[in-house]
């Protein structure tokens, strides 16, 4: 007995279908990632944990690259240092106990809301964990970004 062979119309066929199948799966590739990225999906980043390693007394701030710490009397805050205007690293103002952005001047309570200036939204605010050693007292600060 002879072994069975494909008649060379069957690979070929077979070929144009699996070539016509990845194109198309490559052209709908290409016309629904910039479709996804105008509708405004964005994966979002993974928390960060900054570990703040000193006390605050009630009326204490620590002051980081991304956030500001205080401690209140209700208990610890953290507060973005992003302005919601232009996206300026804004300062805090011991003097005034307010939170002010240099670039147009928007001022800012110390939990975040907005007082003045031509920012119309309040800075975000991260959540904030107490670290506490054996004992329970309290050796530093986790905040979430």
């Amino acid at each position: 007995m002879a072994p069975y062979r494909r008649s060379p119309e069957k690979s070929r066929r077979q070929f144009l279908l699996k070539y016509f199948k990845w194109t198309s799966a490559f052209m709908a590739a290409a016309l629904f990632y910039p479709l996804l990225r105008f509708t405004g999906y964005t994966v979002k980043p993974r928390p960060r944990h900054i570990t703040v390693n000193r006390k605050l007394a009630v009326g204490g701030v620590y002051t980081d690259q991304e956030f500001l710490l205080f401690m209140l009397n209700d208990g610890p805050i953290a507060v973005s240092r992003r302005c919601t205007h232009l996206g300026c690293r804004v300062n805090y103002l011991l003097e005034h106990e307010v939170i002010e952005c240099p670039c147009h001047q928007s001022r800012f309570t110390v939990q975040g809301t907005r007082i003045s200036g031509p920012a119309e939204k309040p800075l975000p605010t991260f959540p904030v964990r107490s670290v506490t050693d054996n004992n329970g007292e309290t050796t530093g600060y986790t905040v979430t970004i």
